[in-house]
């Protein structure tokens, strides 16, 4: 499994990189931001232990200018995520580079529930580690960290999953016929892109991944630990019961990103999806936008 990962670079019309291949972890909450201020604060710091020294270095000012990441810049994203303006909904993105996508990443987006001028928000974090890391850490140490990250913070649905990393999405600056070939060919490559999903998909899950988290009240919606062991009766599938009623379901030893020219998608990704399809995350209305009909089917891809 350590070789079945393609190697990607995404280009942007300037030619720097847009997006390149890794891992992201993703966790979304239905919560005012006060409520879990905090967590994030000590996730971000599980984060920062993880990864090398200094690989996030920017950040974005409130002009939206690029700003180094020393002592007063950590000063201010500290101030911003702990005691933040306007009632806690803020954005706090830390970069490794100021030009192009890197390999580390996080990604914070405060909201609150009920804001009139979004859809059905709901607050969400990401981490992302290069494939590299992966390689050289393993799955299972991987694993272990998206589960601390987990524990620090009251999701009510996350994952971990072989990805495009890419902040803000900004793969979709690329060739996209470059990109949606990946993306058919690989349904287990996620394209995440958290400052529009966490803007829309309220209490919804999204597809099934090699790490599903699984809160309330989604959890309680798919039926509960139980209804999960009956639909996933896989050797490869574990269950991890996790405090606060949550749940970690893990598919696979390692993230796969199932290339379909190789081989069919795996029975328990199927199994997973068919008992989340009720709650996956889906834009509705009569006539939507290419990309609001583009993103209700891949996010389909596993039925």
């Amino acid at each position: 499994m350590r070789d079945a990962f393609p190697t990607i670079r995404l280009q942007g019309r300037g030619g720097w990189v847009a997006g390149r291949d890794g891992i992201v972890i993703s966790f979304f909450f239905h919560d005012h931001p006060e409520a879990f201020a905090h967590a994030v604060w000590r996730a971000l710091q599980a984060y920062l232990q993880a990864i090398p020294p200094g690989s996030l270095g920017w950040y974005p000012s409130e002009e939206g200018e690029l700003e180094p990441l020393d002592e007063k810049g950590w000063e201010h994203i500290r101030t911003y995520l702990l005691d933040p303006p306007w009632k806690g909904v803020w954005t706090i993105e830390l970069m490794e580079s100021p030009s192009e996508a890197g390999n580390y990443h996080f990604e914070y987006y405060a909201r609150r529930l009920g804001d009139p001028i979004l859809e059905d928000p709901i607050s969400s974090v990401s981490f992302t580690f290069p494939t590299e890391y992966l390689k050289e850490h393993g799955a299972s140490h991987l694993q272990t960290l998206a589960l601390q990250l987990g524990h620090e913070l009251p999701f009510n649905f996350g994952y971990a999953s072989f990805a495009i990393v890419s902040p803000q999405g900004l793969f979709s600056s690329g060739d996209w016929k470059l990109t949606e070939a990946l993306l058919a060919r690989y349904p287990g490559l996620d394209a995440y892109n958290n400052r529009e999903l966490s803007a829309v998909i309220g209490t919804h899950a999204l597809a099934p991944a090699w790490l599903t988290f699984l809160g309330q009240p989604l959890l309680g919606q798919l039926g509960g630990i139980d209804a999960l062991r009956n639909a996933l009766p896989f050797p490869e599938v574990s269950l991890l019961p996790m405090d606060g009623d949550r749940v970690l379901v893990t598919l696979d030893e390692w993230p796969d990103p199932i290339d379909t020219q190789t081989k069919a998608i795996p029975p328990q990704y199927r199994a997973l999806a068919q008992l989340m399809e009720p709650f996956l995350f889906q834009y509705k209305g009569e006539e939507l936008l290419p990309f609001q009909h583009d993103t209700n089917q891949w996010l389909r891809r596993f039925l």
